[in-house]
């Protein structure tokens, strides 16, 4: 096992390590809500998310009338307050990511995250799914300045000089985590039953995988290409 080529994997959160659609589509439906807008089916929620929050509440403003800035900071408040609140009601990883988190573990993997989603929030997350032990670093969308987050490569950068890792891999679902990763020179993964905003084969990525089982055959297959 301590022949794995890789000491630290890092995971985006929404729509690659989590399934967080429906919690983060009601808060978006909540803010379009006071807005006055008409909600948004909860399945087409899943193409705003990637970006962070402030992202998202606009594609769901220009999806139902258009942006009025004035009115955009207190509407993003509402959401997050909205979300803080009710954030794991129905969020839980992906099938096979508890085998595949523990495989990674067993092989002396670290695990870090590094979202676009704020840091408190993430952390809130991993906190009530009981997963925050399991994680060497959370890295947030505003944990090193919202100029930072993904597609550039701070976080990544910030992931491996936390972990002290030697070599390091990055998983993600869209073309922020895919830039991020090959500013940052790391292999990288995408995950085809995430967020996607492209293709899943046209993000760019090194690999794609259909399901968390095929992760770490896929990671030492692109230790040796």
């Amino acid at each position: 096992m301590a022949d794995f080529p890789f000491d630290v994997v890092g995971f985006d959160l929404d729509g690659t390590l989590l399934d967080t659609a429906y919690d983060l589509g009601h808060a978006l439906n909540h803010a379009l809500s006071l807005a006055g807008r008409p909600t948004i089916p909860l399945e087409d929620v899943r193409s705003l998310i990637g970006g962070g929050t402030g992202q998202m509440l606009r594609g769901g403003l220009m999806r139902t009338g258009g942006i009025d800035e004035a009115e955009l900071p207190g509407l993003t408040e509402e959401l997050v307050s909205f979300y803080a609140n009710n954030i794991a009601r129905h969020t839980a990883l992906y099938p096979g990511g508890e085998t595949m988190l523990s495989d990674l573990e067993s092989r002396g993997v670290k695990i870090a995250v590094a979202t676009n989603k704020r840091e408190a929030l993430a952390r809130r997350l991993f906190d009530e799914l009981g997963l925050t032990p399991r994680l060497a670093t959370i890295i947030g969308g505003d944990t090193l300045g919202l100029d930072r987050a993904k597609p550039k490569p701070d976080m990544l950068f910030e992931m491996v000089r936390r972990t002290g890792a030697s070599r390091a891999a990055f998983v993600g679902d869209t073309t922020y985590d895919v830039g991020a990763a090959k500013a940052a020179g790391l292999p990288v993964v995408a995950v085809s039953f995430g967020f996607c905003d492209l293709p899943p084969r046209e993000l760019g990525a090194d690999a794609v995988i259909d399901h968390f089982d095929e992760l770490i055959p896929t990671l030492e297959h692109l230790a040796t290409a």
